[in-house]
């Protein structure tokens, strides 16, 4: 994997395997520098159809190195819907019961800390959410959340094209892949690439194109395209792929409805998750790109107005102007303009 520092020694990674509360194999990636971290550790948590490297663009300055810097001692989670798992038709419900406690109990027991800092991303975000108000993280005193936490809200279009879309392919495929933009195999993977390259002229990575049709409407969809230099618009092309539709049918229910949807499956998750309080005394920091054209920044609104209904003055949020979903993350400029953000979040007394 990837990784990039503007130390003098490249920092060491350490891949920390465990199994998930249902038996799923999954991983940790430890990331270190050359000094010994000081602030406690940090869990990085990607969103759906990615990986933990996602938090690792060829940038010049990553948050992972913005984060050892700082001092913290950080690990990046690969859960269930990681591209480095096992296709499975993941819910967020499995994540937030399975994965997300299983992995901070991993960083306690490996680093001896009592609380874990957390910083999550779209579906990620979602379920390390859940699971935070259902009560299964104890040890988790602050939460930043990027784009969609419990309640989202997308643009009419896509809401429609989901609502069209996800029924009927939901019989032909379990799966859809940004990777068929490479090679599609098979009628649907080709047929979807085609209509991909005659609606989507953007750019000529396919990948890319692949992303912005799957993930939405938006033309690119994840990020503005003057915010990604072009090493990083390469390296995309990587690091998407297989993604179930499982995850589309719950996030489709949880627009139509307002609010993030459970299953019903799990009697220890919450049945409502609107009017209950939190059942965590964490700090919830919610970020929201203002050009997001995957999840409108009114998704954040919603979830920080219902924390603070809950406990006024506690929480906090950030419309990010300029940014969209993940070139929060990999924008070139991001270690400018959103980084000392989330570090001054982090730094603040739990």
């Amino acid at each position: 994997m990837l990784c990039h520092t503007t130390a003098s020694s490249p920092p060491r990674e350490e891949i920390i395997d465990f199994r998930a509360g249902d038996g799923t194999p999954l991983n940790l990636i430890r990331v270190r520098g050359p000094r010994a971290p000081f602030r406690g550790p940090v869990v990085l948590v990607h969103g759906a159809g990615v990986r933990a490297n996602i938090f690792r663009p060829p940038t010049r300055r990553t948050l992972v190195d913005a984060l050892i810097a700082d001092g913290y001692d950080v690990w990046l989670e690969n859960w269930r819907a990681s591209i480095d798992v096992a296709p499975n038709e993941w819910t967020l419900d499995e994540a937030a019961l399975h994965d997300h406690p299983r992995a901070v109990e991993t960083i306690v027991r490996e680093t001896g800390a009592r609380q874990v800092k957390a910083i999550v991303h779209c579906q990620g975000a979602m379920s390390f959410v859940l699971a935070a108000i259902a009560g299964l993280l104890p040890q988790v005193p602050l939460v930043i959340s990027n784009a969609v936490s419990l309640h989202p809200v997308m643009p009419p279009a896509a809401r429609r094209k989901l609502r069209h879309l996800i029924p009927l392919l939901s019989r032909l495929t379990p799966y859809l892949d940004p990777q068929w933009g490479l090679k599609p195999k098979g009628l649907l993977p080709r047929l979807l690439t085609l209509l991909t390259r005659a609606t989507h002229s953007e750019c000529d990575n396919t990948v890319c194109r692949m992303v912005s049709q799957i993930y939405g409407v938006g033309h690119p969809t994840l990020w503005q395209h003057e915010n990604l230099d072009e090493r990083t618009h390469a390296w995309l092309t990587y690091e998407f792929a297989h993604v179930p539709l499982s995850f589309f049918v719950q996030i489709l229910q949880s627009v139509e409805e307002g609010h993030l949807v459970l299953t019903g499956r799990f009697p220890e998750l919450p049945r409502d998750i609107v009017r209950h309080a939190p059942r965590t005394d964490a700090r919830f920091v919610f970020l929201a790109g203002r050009v997001n054209h995957c999840f409108e920044a009114e998704s954040q609104r919603r979830t920080y107005e219902a924390f603070s209904r809950h406990r006024p003055g506690y929480h906090s949020l950030h419309v990010l102007p300029g940014y969209g979903h993940l070139d929060v993350f990999m924008g070139k400029n991001a270690a400018r303009d959103v980084f000392p953000l989330i570090q001054a979040e982090l730094d603040r007394p739990v």
